[in-house]
């Protein structure tokens, strides 16, 4: 079953894949406001969380307009767009496709129909449960009425919508659905009249809720919120439900809430700028540096980053370490997801697409390279051998989170168990592969100590191999992973 929504990671090598994240998602109800543009900044700020296609869905009380195209936020829309998106309420989406298709078919917002009107509906998240929900489609409707919600080739997010499709209001829909969706979601949905938001009860991937003079803002990000000029309120409860319409915001706890924040989006998938649980993101991952320092010191000479994602863990080792910090790469800001794919001759020269290193900076130097994850290990063995071929006297790699030895199926696409370089390896056999002088991770417990939220609030799963939310037998046979009781799974085997 096909899911869809993700990230372009890391500063990889071309044709490298790395973690990715599910998507971003933006909604507004504000009478008055000019709530595409609003939209569009927000995505804006959301545009870590997928780059791959974006849209918008707006309306003005009578009629719902979807505008969406692949490419970047600033690639999809223009003034002409924007200014045909008319009305008070919109919802928007950010996507990077894992393994759905990266086709317009499967860009979002999904459009489909109500017997009032129309829904649309942006998803961040994975649901893991596909196989179930498309039997119930197919027993409420019949054989599927077109190959779009063929098995095998459909969204989770399709299949949501079409599921909506039910008598009632879709307050009641989706009261009755939410119990039924296994995995992560965060939904912004719509109707003509009236703006909805959702969040699984575990809270997996994050949502919050924000406040305009004219209206209200939700979002996957705090950030978000900060671009479009809306203060935040709080976060969306895992379980809640929120209805917004002319007579204001009223919420719904369809699910009791049992809280298992993501921990990697600490670590790495939210922008440094954004809030989680209250705790600064940014002052996590610089505490998660200077915890690192703690545990894995090192005689060097400089700390510097793999930009960006490695910058905020860099000053904090730096800091606790009392190593002077500096930039020893720079990083090409203009290269990010591209559709051309580089010669032979660019191919080989890879990391360097990307990065290059600052020689007067690095030259005879011992370095501690902070960085915020490994994954398969190719793009952080082409950062060391391009820093030894600069002249670096050692390099000593620290990463800000510990070994990724599990698969996500909540939303983020790491590569599959037997591609992850810490799945049968050893710290020390890293470096060796790597060809580093030494190599070091955070331990699961500092990186959750930094975060400042209770162990228990958090899902570890690539980390730890226990998964809060049960998979379907299939799905966790086929990763090697042994089912342990209603509410979780266990990941089994020699790294377990």
């Amino acid at each position: 079953m096909a899911r869809g929504d993700g990230k372009l990671s890391h500063d990889l090598l071309p044709g490298e894949k790395g973690p990715q994240d599910s998507c971003g998602v933006f909604g507004v109800f504000a009478p008055g406001e000019d709530v595409s543009k609003l939209t569009y900044y927000g995505l804006y700020a959301l545009q870590h969380r997928g780059q791959e296609s974006a849209g918008i869905a707006t309306s003005d009380g009578s009629q719902i307009l979807v505008y969406k195209d692949m490419g970047l936020v600033s690639q999809v829309f223009d003034e002409a767009s924007l200014e045909a998106l008319q009305g008070h309420i919109a919802i928007g989406h950010t996507r990077y496709s894992t393994t759905g298709g990266s086709v317009w078919s499967n860009a979002q917002p999904t459009l489909g129909p109500r017997p009032e009107g129309t829904v649309a509906l942006a998803h961040n998240g994975n649901l893991v449960n596909t196989e179930e929900l498309l039997t119930l489609v197919e027993e409420r409707q019949g054989k599927p009425r077109n190959g779009e919600l063929a098995r095998g080739n459909t969204t989770d997010t399709a299949l949501v919508t079409a599921l909506l499709d039910t008598e009632g209001s879709l307050e009641d829909a989706l009261r009755e659905l939410m119990p039924r969706l296994v995995g992560a979601y965060c939904f912004t949905l719509m109707t003509e009249t009236t703006l909805y938001a959702a969040r699984d009860p575990q809270g997996i991937r994050p949502l919050v809720l924000g406040r305009l003079d004219r209206g209200w803002v939700v979002a996957s990000e705090t950030a978000a919120l900060d671009i479009c000029g809306a203060s935040f309120v709080r976060e969306v409860k895992p379980g809640e439900m929120i209805v917004i319409d002319e007579q204001g915001l009223h919420s719904v706890q369809v699910m009791e809430s049992k809280p298992k924040g993501c921990v990697f989006e600490y670590a790495y998938l939210a922008r440094p700028d954004t809030n989680i649980a209250g705790r600064s993101v940014n002052e996590a991952r610089t505490e998660m540096g200077r915890q690192l320092a703690r545990e894995h010191p090192i005689e060097a000479d400089l700390v510097i980053p793999t930009p960006e994602s490695g910058t905020p863990a860099a000053i904090g080792y730096a800091q606790e370490s009392g190593i002077p910090y500096g930039q020893g790469m720079v990083k090409n800001a203009y290269v990010g997801r591209t559709f051309i794919q580089p010669s032979q001759t660019i191919r080989q020269l890879g990391i360097r697409l990307k990065l290059n290193p600052l020689r007067e900076v690095i030259q005879g130097k011992r370095l501690v390279v902070v960085d915020d994850s490994i994954v398969r290990g190719n793009t952080q063995r082409a950062v060391v051998r391009m820093l030894r071929e600069a002249g670096a006297a050692e390099v000593h790699v620290r990463i800000s989170s510990p070994p990724v030895r599990w698969p996500c199926f909540y939303g983020i696409d790491f590569a599959s168990r037997a591609e992850l370089i810490a799945n049968g390896l050893g710290p020390e056999e890293i470096a060796r592969s790597l060809g580093a002088d030494s190599l070091g991770y955070i331990s699961e417990k500092g990186m959750v100590d930094a975060t400042e939220q209770p162990a228990s609030a958090l899902c570890t799963a690539c980390f730890s191999g226990t998964y809060p939310v049960a998979l379907p037998d299939p799905v966790a046979r086929a990763q090697g992973i042994l089912s342990s009781g209603e509410n979780h799974t266990t990941a089994v085997g020699k790294d377990a």
